[in-house]
C-alpha cells in the first residue's frame, strides 16, 4: 500500500543571533502544544517558496524576502510519512505575530532552539546549525 507523504516547508527565521520558534495551540490537529518552526503543506500547484511566502503570511502575518534553502527533514512514521524542507528567511517585511495555530512565539538562541526540535527529528539540530552559520556570514 502506497502511503501519501505529507509535503511540508518550514521556515527558519534568523535574526540578531537568535531563531523564531512558535508553541503550538494545544488544540491543534498537527503536533498539539510542541514547539516548532513556521509553515504547513505545500498545496497542488506551489513551489516550496511560494508555500513558505502564503503560511508565514497565514501564522505571522509577515512576507519574507530573500529565501534560502537548507536542507530536508524525512520520516516514514506510523501514521503518514512526511517531508520537510527548511529555508532560511533572510529578512522580511511585518512583524510576526501568532495569528493561526501558534500560542506563543519566542526568539532563541541556538542551544534552546535545537533543545526544543531535536525530538522533531535527528537532524534538526544540524540544519538549525547551518541555518545560523548562514545567517552570520550573510551579515
Amino acid at each position: 500500500m502506497d502511503r501519501r507523504v505529507h509535503d511540508c516547508v518550514g521556515a527558519l527565521l534568523v535574526k540578531d543571533g537568535r531563531i523564531l520558534l512558535g508553541r503550538r495551540r494545544d488544540d491543534c490537529d498537527w503536533l498539539a502544544g510542541a514547539w516548532d518552526v513556521f509553515g504547513g503543506h505545500v498545496e497542488d500547484g506551489e513551489s516550496g517558496e511560494q508555500a513558505i511566502a502564503r503560511e508565514l503570511g497565514e501564522e505571522l502575518g509577515i512576507v519574507p524576502i530573500g529565501l534560502h534553502y537548507m536542507g530536508c527533514l524525512e520520516s516514514q512514521d506510523v501514521p503518514e510519512p512526511w517531508r520537510l524542507r527548511l529555508y532560511r528567511v533572510a529578512s522580511w517585511t511585518g512583524q510576526p505575530a501568532p495569528l493561526a495555530e501558534h500560542a506563543q512565539l519566542r526568539w532563541c538562541a541556538l542551544d534552546e532552539a535545537q533543545a526544543r526540535l531535536r525530538d522533531a527529528h535527528p537532524d534538526f539540530p544540524l540544519l538549525l546549525a547551518l541555518a545560523f552559520e548562514s545567517a552570520a556570514s550573510a551579515h
